[in-house]
């Protein structure tokens, strides 16, 4: 039996593909029709395959519903039968959360065929959504509308919003706008024995009883399933002033975020960054990207304000603040985008810096966050240590600075042999995870736990925590074939289910 489900019933009818026809997917087919089952080895495969990290996995089917009736009724086959279930979005997850196991024990359930914007209520600034919904469909729809829908990724253009939710995604926009519990009023979710609860309320005061679709957020699909949700709009803010602005290190990026923040208020959309080696990195990988500044530098920010009104007045607020910062020696040069087009350049610096990471080698992601006072601490404490311990390791260090998240990916030595600096890795997410806690940090800001770091949340979190957290999901999924393997140790939920 493998180690990541005890559904053992369910198991034990994939292990045999008669019974499994007839129990799990004859019934599964009547419902979904030929059209929501893929069983063809060929047109699994993208369901199957991570984009990053190598995650890889086998079922005997992918089920793609049409809408929440549907979803609900393969769900609760699958209970009584109990047969595990892998829910999956847009397959754009970091972790490993929405990939199934190398086993053939699971099926995936897709949301990919629920794509329906159920409704946009101007008068209560609301959308409420199909979990299907690619991110960028319901910004695109907020915007003809007249609204705005602030949350903002790498991969807006195919994610899928429950996902989104799952995972409480953040993003680029997260220093304004909040992570993506923020913005969500209202779900509808199929529970892991096939009842839907309809909280699809979009209510901005509501303290009747527990906060249930909290519950649900974040949770990565190990409590039950998202259908729906009723999101919040807010207003457009057309006007937009972005800049690129060197600084002598963090403590002076953080300083100016102060000042920034003092006199520009909400009007701060984004802060960004990076260090040096991601902007030689980005340009060596991409010829589109140039360096904007004559003179080489450290640190970098990349920082965009939105309002509403007139954007050149927007721009001389920012071009004010940033004399301030030049003569308080918080920022050494800078530029402001003078077009949408320059603007855009300056951007695909901050997003090729990734792309351009992952054709150096090894490298050692960590999606972590601390208080913003303390990111400059932990750049420096964890370069050292790191510095220290494998001589020639490049540091690569950027991120959110505004609401306290790093991507801190460390790249092997150059010219290094990829296997052996490959081998490090659990040296490096230890030393790196150790002061990320000792600051008061999280070793996941955005991404998520999935496979990639349940070992990690066990060894960092309190034992009471992980109790909790245990009790919620037998509570919630006792036979475990919600996303079983993801989140929570399968040894951690034996253990309070024995109790």
């Amino acid at each position: 039996m493998p180690d990541h489900n005890d559904a053992s019933a369910g198991q034990g009818l994939l292990r045999d593909p008669g019974r499994f026809e007839r129990d799990v997917l004859a019934p599964i087919r009547a419902i979904v029709g030929d059209r929501g089952i893929i069983t063809d080895a060929d047109a699994k495969q993208p369901h199957l395959v991570a984009w990053r990290d190598n995650w890889t996995g086998a079922v005997p089917a992918v089920v793609m519903p049409a809408d929440t009736a549907q979803m609900a009724a393969v769900v609760a086959i699958c209970a009584a039968t109990g047969t595990p279930i892998v829910p999956q979005g847009g397959n754009t997850g970091l972790t490993g959360a929405s990939q199934p196991h190398a086993d053939n024990s699971e099926i995936i359930l897709s949301t990919s065929r629920m794509q329906k914007i159920r409704a946009i209520d101007l008068d209560n600034d609301t959308i409420t959504v199909d979990a299907g919904c690619v991110l960028a469909t319901i910004q695109q729809a907020a915007a003809e509308a007249g609204r705005l829908f602030p949350l903002s990724l790498g991969a807006e253009g195919s994610c899928q919003i429950g996902g989104n939710l799952s995972t409480n995604a953040g993003g680029v926009q997260a220093l304004r706008y909040g992570t993506a519990r923020g913005l969500v009023l209202g779900l509808e979710v199929v529970l892991p024995d096939g009842r839907i609860w309809d909280g699809l309320r979009g209510l901005r005061k509501d303290s009747a009883g527990y906060d249930l679709k909290q519950l649900f957020i974040g949770a990565e699909g190990t409590l039950g399933i998202i259908t729906a949700a009723t999101l919040r709009l807010l207003p457009q803010t057309p006007a937009s002033a972005t800049a690129f602005l060197a600084v002598p290190d963090p403590a002076h990026a953080v300083a100016w975020l102060r000042r920034a923040r003092k006199n520009l208020g909400e009007n701060i959309t984004t802060f960004e960054l990076m260090e040096r080696r991601c902007l030689d990195i980005a340009m060596r990988h991409n010829s589109r990207i140039a360096d904007p500044l004559a003179t080489r530098y450290d640190w970098y920010i990349l920082v965009e304000l939105n309002a509403q009104g007139d954007e050149e007045a927007l721009r001389q607020r920012l071009l004010t603040v940033l004399e301030a910062g030049i003569e308080a020696d918080e920022v050494l040069d800078g530029t402001l985008a003078a077009s949408a087009e320059q603007a855009a350049a300056l951007w695909r610096i901050r997003e090729g810096a990734p792309e351009g990471q992952r054709l150096e080698g090894a490298s050692y992601k960590h999606d972590v966050s601390v208080p913003v006072s303390q990111v400059p601490r932990f750049i420096a404490e964890a370069d050292a240590a790191l510095a220290a311990r494998f001589p020639g390791i490049r540091s690569f260090g950027f991120g959110h600075l505004g609401d306290g998240n790093i991507h801190y990916n460390p790249i092997q030595a150059e010219g290094g042999d990829f296997a052996e600096w490959q081998s490090y890795l659990p040296e490096v997410n230890r030393i790196v995870h150790d002061i990320v806690i000792g600051l008061g940090g999280s070793i996941t800001a955005e991404h998520g736990v999935g496979r990639l770091r349940i070992a990690e949340l066990a060894h960092y979190k309190s034992d009471l925590e992980m109790e909790m957290m245990a009790r919620l999901k037998q509570c919630f999924d006792p036979q475990n074939i919600m996303n079983p393997g993801k989140l929570l140790q399968p040894e951690l939920l034996a253990r309070h289910k024995a109790r």
